[in-house]
């Protein structure tokens, strides 16, 4: 690739002073709303249209993007500490694709690591929104190429030619006359003794090799021979299993521990000690740790959803609705009016909470995968007064979030429980803890009335009321996280949250959609998409019945009342590939929704089978109900930086989707959750996921990426609702749908408050297996 000319967008960089190259970026590019269809009510463009959570985060972590750096190293490798945290949505890879594009670098030639927690950074160190690729794009990029720069500076002199003579390739510095130079043994030259500043252009779309081609992650292979680290593959030196024994109801409190000794004497057990949150005990095994938690007889205070059930929140719920304002209707105008329950779903991801942590005098070191880590560290700090500099958290890649690692539950515990003993500890949950005192996203309400006349939608109100979403991580950084925390503060923040992102894609005359939260006795969290599932689901579905109700096809009339091509053509992509309104058996149907979200649009076709041999399947300890057996989903994410990367995050938020309108929620009773396992908390399993998946992603729109990794969940959620409604014959308003249902399950008790370690496995799989499914996973 030949040096690149003027004549482009300049952007500044900078060579840091450092033994070998080292660079950062300065600034990167805003947002810009993009244009909307004429419709014959057109609705005004909400808050989120104009400027979302995304463009907010984008913005705040611009400020810092300096301080992020790109090292070349004598191996000729780039090292760059990515300030966000993976877990498992690809974003190391897709950061290394920026740095090889800019440098002329090979991928395996890149290590992205995860930085610890940066004060510094303020709000470029949280991991959320959708936004990593986003505000990233621009500032890795720019470092990059002020990498590439520099090494051109330096071969220029050590070949002595001009540097318009010489070009790069594979990490290296080609001249005219076929002599090369390393980057590894430029790397020291192209150093810099102060930091400078530097302008640099970027290559254009056309001229990407990288971007936008479809790449394997760059730790594929450590994960399937399990060599990837995560928080529990952390050695520290006496750092031994540690588990907590926790209340029966949500945030109950410790009154009294009858049996201390006789636990601190049970084989293997070194220590036990009381902190907020239950009892901590720490043995040589997880094994030996279960057996102490289940021995020990713990007296429970009362905790801040006592006798709370699915019924009293609801009631909660109904009486905090806010009022619509539509005034009665005349006879020319005619009402959709509809009210959905949404119930509490769990926010626990494959790898349960855990931590490792060592506190000792003066000091504190902690290992935990953290979305928000600088948070954590200020909050560990605090709590055990010390100052945040004496406070280490090293970021480990995580099996999973979907906003759960927004929360350092488990790293505030390490620390007190190491402190409180004296020793390093290696914190785990238990997947009962997760399910019964973790995050769970809020149960909630959505009140939704649309008028209609002579053809044309002419208000839409939506009322969304939610049991109070904690948003205590703030944005990344103590401030916020403490203002969010306020008793005012909290629901301002909601507020601010919900208004950023949440949007119609239809022009339905006069919208309004509006957020109302009650009740902050449970341990609440953003999952994946926050409000959007339910509110996008809700909205859906009164589509699907203004277009039943006006004699108009589901499709025609969603392409009709959008007010974005580019929605419109996702649409269209979906339905022609999904083959839209094609005869299907009774009982069977298809649904079609389309989602926008941090510029980008997402459509989702879905088929469903209802019929009596479906959901009467039969088997052990399980769930079964309608199957989805066809998704099509159309996604322009604007520039997709790894469109395989981007198939996966897509194929997850799908079966997300699916969970939640169809199996996936929690039963609360007598103050606290039923479920206790994966076993009984039915995610989507074999057995209901489509055998028919296509992931279609649209050519690049923007030149710049979107959102990606939340924007599948709402889309899915709602086009699968719509299809169980069409071969139902009735819209739904519970989900998930199956939740007024028999459990499917015996609940666990919630004392002792985990069960017992499993003796034989091989019992589950062949039960599972005697259903004609495979194993119910655990």
């Amino acid at each position: 690739m030949e040096a690149r000319g003027v004549g482009r967008r300049t952007f500044l960089g900078y060579v840091v002073a450092a033994p070998t190259l080292t660079v950062a970026a300065q600034l990167g590019e805003a947002a810009v709303a993009p244009p909307r269809a004429a419709a014959a009510v057109p609705s005004p463009p909400t808050a989120s249209e104009l400027y979302d959570l995304n463009d907010l985060l984008t913005t705040a972590a611009l400020q810092t993007a300096n301080l992020i750096s790109i090292r070349i190293d004598a191996d000729g490798t780039a090292s760059f500490a990515l300030p966000r945290a993976e877990v498992g949505q690809g974003i190391t890879t897709s950061s290394a694709m920026l740095i090889a594009e800019e440098l002329d670098l090979p991928l395996e030639k890149i290590r992205v690591t995860l930085a610890d927690a940066r004060p510094e950074l303020l709000f470029n160190q949280l991991t959320g929104g959708s936004n990593t690729t986003i505000s990233t794009f621009t500032p890795i990029r720019v470092a990059a190429a002020v990498a590439r720069g520099r090494l051109l500076e330096a071969a220029a002199l050590e070949l002595g030619e001009a540097v318009t003579s010489l070009t790069t390739r594979a990490g290296a510095v080609l001249s005219s006359t076929g002599r090369s130079v390393t980057y590894g043994e430029l790397a020291g030259k192209a150093a810099s003794t102060a930091t400078e500043q530097v302008p640099v252009t970027l290559k254009e779309p056309g001229e990407f090799t990288v971007i936008g081609t479809p790449r394997r992650r760059i730790d594929a292979l450590e994960a399937v021979t399990g060599r990837k680290q995560y928080a529990m593959d952390v050695h520290v030196p006496g750092a031994l299993p540690t588990m907590v024994c926790r209340p029966s109801t949500i945030n109950g409190t410790v009154r009294s521990v009858e049996n201390l000794d006789a636990v601190r004497a049970m084989p293997g057990i070194t220590d036990v000690a009381r902190i907020p949150t239950g009892v901590a005990v720490r043995g040589r095994t997880f094994g030996q740790c279960i057996d102490a938690v289940r021995a020990l007889e713990v007296t429970w205070g009362p905790g801040t959803a006592e006798g709370a059930s699915d019924a009293t929140v609801l009631q909660k719920l109904r009486r905090a609705e806010l009022p619509l304002v539509v005034p009665p209707l005349d006879l020319l105008t005619k009402a959709v009016d509809a009210r959905f329950t949404f119930h509490f779903a769990s926010n626990g991801a494959l790898e349960p909470n855990c931590a490792v942590a060592d506190v000792r005098p003066g000091r504190a070191e902690i290992w935990a995968s953290l979305k928000s880590p600088i948070v954590t560290q200020e909050q560990i700090a605090l709590r055990l007064g010390l100052p945040p500099s004496a406070v280490t958290v090293h970021v480990t890649e995580g099996g999973g979030s979907f906003g759960r690692k927004l929360f350092s539950d488990a790293a505030l515990e390490a620390a007190e429980i190491s402190r409180a003993m004296g020793k390093p500890v290696k914190l785990m949950w238990h997947r009962t803890d997760d399910f019964r005192q973790g995050r769970a996203h809020p149960m909630s309400t959505s009140r939704v009335r649309a008028t209609y006349a002579l053809g044309n939608v002419l208000t839409y109100e939506q009322r969304h009321t939610s049991v109070a979403t904690d948003f205590g991580h703030g944005l990344g950084e103590v401030i916020t996280a403490q203002a969010a925390q306020l008793p005012v503060g909290d629901l301002t923040f909601s507020e601010t949250v919900f208004q950023l992102t949440q949007q119609s894609p239809y022009h339905f005359g006069v919208t309004t959609q509006l957020l109302s939260e009650t009740d902050k006795g449970f341990n609440t969290g953003s999952m994946r998409n926050i409000y959007s599932p339910n509110v996008r689901c809700a909205q859906e579905l009164i589509v699907d019945e203004l277009a039943r109700r006006m004699g108009r096809d589901a499709l025609a009339f969603r392409r009709a009342f959008l007010k974005d091509e580019r929605a419109r053509a996702v649409l269209d992509k979906a339905a022609e590939a999904g083959q839209w309104g094609r005869p299907m058996p009774a009982g069977t149907a298809q649904g079609i929704a389309v989602h926008p979200e941090y510029h980008a649009f997402v459509a989702v076709l879905a088929e469903i089978d209802c019929r009596p041999e479906t959901t009467g399947r039969r088997i052990p300890n399980a769930y079964t109900g309608p199957r989805v057996t066809k998704v099509v989903c159309a996604v322009d994410v604007g520039l997709a930086v790894n469109p395989r990367g981007l198939e996966a995050q897509m194929m997850g938020g799908i079966m997300d989707g699916i969970a939640l309108t169809l199996s996936s929620g929690l039963h609360l009773q007598d103050g606290h959750f039923l479920e206790g396992s994966w076993d009984n908390y039915f995610y989507t399993r074999q057995w209901n996921t489509p055998p028919e998946l296509e992931i279609i992603v649209m050519p690049p729109t923007t030149g710049k990426p979107g959102g990606a990794g939340e924007l599948a969940v709402a889309g899915a959620m709602a086009a699968v609702a719509c299809a169980y409604g069409r071969a139902t014959g009735a819209m739904p308003t519970r989900f998930p749908v199956n939740h007024g249902e028999p459990l499917g399950f015996e609940p666990m008790p919630t004392s002792p408050p985990i069960p017992a370690s499993p003796t034989d496995g091989l019992s589950r799989a062949d039960q599972g297996a005697s259903g004609g499914s495979g194993a119910s996973p655990a």
